[in-house]
């Protein structure tokens, strides 16, 4: 396969993955909690992660301010109205007390 070949391959692997979001249609499901900022949070956290990686964490009300400060700086999309009830949201459903959710098996990894 040459190079060009290659590149147009990964190209339209691309666009065959976004093309659909541009036409209306909705992201996969993040499986974040219920909630009135459920979308915002999806909105704002979805954008550049996978809802796993916010599964997984479990941090103070503090932390989760610091948090989405840091990621408002960095390009996250957070109307200030929203902020305060986003850092609820996520201390409520992600507070430091609470047991982490399992982590998924990605495949092809091996146990260890």
């Amino acid at each position: 396969m040459s190079k060009r070949s290659g590149f147009v391959e990964i190209v339209i692997a691309l666009v065959g993955l976004t093309v659909p979001w541009l036409w209306g249609q909705p992201p996969p499901p993040s499986d974040l909690p219920l909630g009135d900022m459920q979308g915002k949070a999806r909105t704002a956290c979805l954008e550049c992660h996978d809802g796993r990686i916010i599964l997984q964490q479990r941090l103070s009300k503090a932390t989760w301010t610091k948090e989405v400060d840091k990621m408002t700086k960095w390009g996250a999309v957070v109307d200030p109205a929203d902020r305060d009830a986003l850092i609820e949201y996520l201390s409520v459903n992600f507070p430091a007390g609470k047991a982490p959710e399992p982590a998924a098996r990605v495949l092809g990894q091996k146990k260890r």
